[in-house]
């Protein structure tokens, strides 16, 4: 075999050892079932169908129009959505289009700072900054971690945007859409919620309702607590339903990555059937992992508030080297975690930031409950606390792993999870 070749296989082979034997806890990342891992390697990924449902540029799309029409109805379904456009390729393509659809170079854009929570898509740079949107950022409470309700209206009145962003990537609490909405009507604006972390939560009907809510467009990456293949899909009220289309294709998307959309079909019908027993796992368990580490002495965020109601757990650990030293610590020990911004660190400076973000829709995933969290939170005190060597924990996670090679809430009667080279 060619050397270039072997050198990339060996190095796919790597990573699947390596995940094998290691917990994920990264809460932007999932695994498929198996029957999506099968879709995804199929034609479909070498295909083009430009266009609509039954109006497409090329031919040969009589069956793809049958996986992207069983897409739309099924996510019509799970979200009780008007208008499903499903050909958006990621979330920040999926926040773009929204910015299209319904702002304008110049307008003013309310949303969640960075530090805060707020997604990068959501801030200058990148997608709102692409569209040329001004922005400002929503009064935040530092110990509940959320937008100050209180404050929401008055700020809006005040500064009239044409658009307000909710949703976020620290995501621990439901954002207060519906005391935005009327103020919205007030000053003529439109409501945006990025579903990205919590569209599983929402699919299982276990975090709140943005479309009952208020919100007029609900943009959502498939492949964090909502288990699908990488890619989006945007949910909206029928008097958008137009501009959201257009601004799709052929604003921000050519072809939609087929492959994906009929994985993404096949995982809307597993969270059609196991969505709810999955999304109430994932919040028993990340609430359950949060209070097994404050219990360990771990400096977990809103404890008062009960720490999360979504998949995700925050934790300050400044005073342990900062989260760039314990993520890499974590990660010798094969705990996969992220460094994270919180609401005092300074966004000009993300190398080292306070915190460590936390999620549990993977472990979950693999049939993981509350009392793996336990086992889980003490490697993290022997590391993060104790400071014992990663390497000596490291063994103790490998047996752990070892108990939880397949894939739940699924089809495929929990489904190995093995990769496609042996």
């Amino acid at each position: 075999m060619n050397s270039d070749v072997q050198y990339i296989i060996d190095a796919t082979k790597a990573h699947h050892e390596l995940f094998k034997n290691s917990l994920p806890m990264i809460a932007s990342e999932n695994v498929t079932s198996p029957t999506v891992r099968r879709l995804i390697a199929s034609d479909l990924g070498h295909r083009y169908a430009e266009g609509k449902v039954g109006h497409r540029y090329y031919q040969g799309c009589k069956y793809i129009d049958q996986v992207e029409a069983k897409a739309i109805e099924l996510a019509k379904r799970l979200f009780d959505a008007e208008h499903v456009n499903v050909q958006p390729v990621s979330g920040v393509n999926a926040n773009l289009a929204a910015f299209l659809a319904v702002a304008a170079h110049g307008d003013l854009l309310m949303s969640l700072g960075v530090p805060d929570g707020g997604h990068i898509s959501h801030a200058k740079y990148s997608a709102a900054g692409i569209r040329g949107l001004r922005i400002k950022t929503y009064p935040f409470d530092e110990e509940k971690m959320n937008i100050k309700t209180d404050l929401i209206v008055k700020k809006i009145l005040e500064l009239k945007p044409k658009v307000l962003m909710f949703g976020g990537s620290l995501f621990l609490f439901p954002h207060p859409i519906n005391e935005a909405r009327s103020a919205a009507d007030e000053v003529g604006a439109k409501i945006i919620y990025d579903a990205a972390h919590v569209l599983g939560l929402i699919a299982g009907k276990q975090f709140q309702d943005p479309l009952r809510e208020g919100a007029d467009i609900v943009t959502c990456p498939t492949h964090k607590s909502f288990p699908g293949p990488q890619g989006a899909l945007i949910l909206c009220k029928s008097d958008v339903a137009d501009a959201v289309d257009r601004a799709v294709f052929p604003g921000t998307t050519s072809n939609h990555h087929l492959h994906h959309k009929a994985g993404l079909a096949v995982t809307l019908a597993e969270m059609l059937v196991f969505g709810e027993e999955y999304a109430k796992q994932m919040i028993s368990n990340a609430q359950a992992l949060a209070q097994a580490l404050y219990d360990m002495g771990l400096d977990v965020l809103c404890k008062d508030n009960g720490f999360t109601q979504s998949h995700q757990v925050a934790i300050d650990v400044s005073k342990c080297g900062g989260g760039a030293k314990v993520a890499l610590n974590l990660e010798k020990a094969n705990i996969i975690t992220n460094k994270n911004l919180l609401p005092w660190d300074d966004v000009n400076n993300p190398g080292n930031p306070s915190g460590i973000r936390l999620g549990t829709q993977e472990l979950t995933r693999l049939g993981m409950k509350e009392p793996e969290m336990k086992k889980i939170a003490r490697f993290f005190k022997r590391i993060i606390i104790e400071e014992e060597d990663p390497e000596k924990v490291k063994n103790g996670v490998i047996s752990l792993k070892k108990g939880y090679q397949k894939v739940h809430y699924c089809f495929d009667g929990e489904g190995a999870y093995e990769p496609p080279f042996r």
